[in-house]
């Protein structure tokens, strides 16, 4: 039986019913009555008391350099001002880097171990794409020349393959983070920090796991596993996870710590259960500690770690400060003890204006949450919420405001004195940590690029890479270098100077006598 035809009339119902377009001169309009309606917000704002979020980015304008002097003397400033943060905390990473053993033959080797290194971390301070690249850009002989004015011990640059073998022959690669470590211990010890600490006291550490990189075939048998697909097509995929922590202060500075590799064996074998954050983070934990016996830390975890055997591991095993997420689904012992206690606690509870938003924080101390085997274990907990709500534009352009709502675990009592700071300073933080994979991953440092299919020399590039990624972030954040690289971007920062050091822009002289001037490291 052959189907009906369609009734033209329903077509032209449909015709009939389609919205006309917006002619160009409405459109135009439109955005007009938008770009007027956010400074009518932001005035009302201002007026308000709230302060309006500055974002900051890279000015859309043509060059402002009216001569080839002027841009030499611009060129020349940036590269000698983050060539001066970088050698003045390059000896130190290297004296740890001198401690490792030599495997080579000394009869046979062209390179010292430390020039080795050193081409290792300048390859992700210029943010090199790849090995070939490294291999072809940094050895032309402008690059060669201008390294060897920061550099004159520096004779000649050894191959990518080199530093591959070096990376895979070592005893320890983790010694590669042992000297990133010696670094910022050396920064706490000078106090560079200390205007970023909560409650003058903890440093707010960030842990979060990420992907690193996946493959269809394993390469390694440390790599994890999982299948993929429906149930007619499951494939299975290998891939490498890494739980990593990084120092995250309230200006934005966020500095890479240590790293923890997810490993296969690692896991609960007898139950055919792989490695997880959830053991990771006990081992990162441990070695951290290691490194920092007597650092005051606050950690600060995403709602994966809300739960009782971390909070008494952060507590009780390493006397560590904690705020973590705490979700709705999560814990509905502690939500219900909170609901029920909040309205006999009135006066935990304050309102105050934070940038462009209004928040109010309620919170509830000494909660008493029971885990384990039949709630045998117990831990006094204290739960803080902040509702905020603020003014924004919708596609029309009308005001309409916006809610949220966010929820910590905190380890120590809260207050009206110091809810603040723990939750808007420390706690909405964490979020940097993901900023920083965002920047690693996409922004220049190839964090998801496999430099080697040997296990111990892809963490070894890793750890090179953070190592480069650090002296990027302290030459970004010092005084003499935060304006330029705001205005032009950490990226296009980077390009300048990379350009700079390819190009015949450096004078030998200038340069010589702006390093043998006195630095200190100042911090914004």
């Amino acid at each position: 039986m052959k189907k009906p035809k369609r009734q033209p009339k329903r077509k032209a119902a449909a015709k009939q019913a389609r919205r006309p377009r917006p002619s160009r001169e409405s459109l135009k309009a439109k955005r007009t009555e938008k770009r007027q309606a956010y400074k009518a917000l932001r005035e009302r704002q201002q007026a308000q008391g709230l302060a309006t979020p500055v974002v900051p980015s890279a000015a859309n304008r043509k060059s402002l350099f009216k001569s080839t002097e002027e841009e030499k003397q611009a060129r020349e400033d940036a590269a000698i001002e983050q060539m001066r943060v970088i050698k003045a905390l390059l000896p130190t990473v290297l004296a740890r880097l001198k401690k490792i053993h030599d495997f080579r033959n000394p009869k046979k080797v062209k390179h010292q171990l430390n020039a080795v290194f050193l081409y290792g971390i300048l390859i992700f301070v210029y943010q090199m794409s790849s090995r070939r690249q490294a291999n072809r850009k940094m050895t032309q002989p402008a690059f060669m020349d201008s390294l060897r004015i920061f550099f004159p011990e520096l004779e000649d640059l050894p191959h990518h393959d080199t530093l591959n073998r070096v990376l895979a022959g070592i005893d320890d690669v983790n010694e590669l983070e042992g000297a990133l470590c010696d670094l910022l211990r050396k920064l706490m010890n000078k106090k560079k920090f200390r205007r970023y600490l909560i409650d003058g006291r903890y440093y707010p550490i960030a842990f979060d796991g990420t992907q690193k990189m996946v493959r269809k075939e394993l390469l390694s048998p440390e790599w994890l596993e999982r299948n993929v697909g429906k149930e007619e097509d499951v494939k299975t995929q290998y891939y490498v996870s890494v739980l990593e922590a990084n120092l995250v202060f309230s200006n934005g500075m966020v500095i890479p710590l240590m790293s923890e590799f997810m490993d296969y064996a690692k896991g609960d074998t007898s139950k055919e259960k792989q490695d997880c954050e959830q053991r990771g983070l006990k081992r990162l934990a441990n070695r951290l500690k290691q490194r920092f016996p007597r650092l005051p830390i606050m950690m600060l975890l995403d709602g994966l770690y809300s739960n009782g055997p971390v909070m008494e591991f952060c507590r009780r095993g390493k006397h560590w400060d904690f705020m973590i997420v705490l979700q709705n689904d999560s814990l509905p012992s502690v939500w219900e003890e909170f609901e029920g206690l909040k309205k006999l606690q009135p006066e935990n509870q304050l309102r105050r204006k934070w940038g462009n938003r209004r928040q109010h924080f309620q919170w509830v101390s000494d909660i008493e949450y029971c885990y384990g085997p039949n709630g045998r274990k117990r831990l006094t907990v204290h739960v803080v919420v902040c509702v905020e709500e603020w003014e924004d534009l919708d596609e029309n352009g009308e005001t309409i405001t916006k809610r949220s709502r966010h929820a910590w675990l905190s380890s120590k009592e809260l207050t009206k004195k110091n809810v603040h700071e723990r939750c808007n300073l420390g706690a909405r933080h964490r979020w940097g940590i993901e900023s920083g994979f965002l920047v690693e991953k996409h922004h220049g440092y190839q964090y998801e690029h496999c430099f080697s299919y040997d296990w111990d020399a892809m963490r070894g590039y890793h750890y090179l890479m953070r190592i480069g990624h650090a002296l990027n972030v302290l030459a970004q954040f010092c005084t003499a270098l935060f304006k330029k690289v705001r205005e032009m971007g950490m990226g296009a920062f980077i390009e300048f100077v990379r350009e700079t050091m390819a190009g015949l822009w450096l004078d030998v002289e200038e340069v010589r006598r702006r390093l043998s001037a006195h630095f200190q490291l100042y911090l914004q």
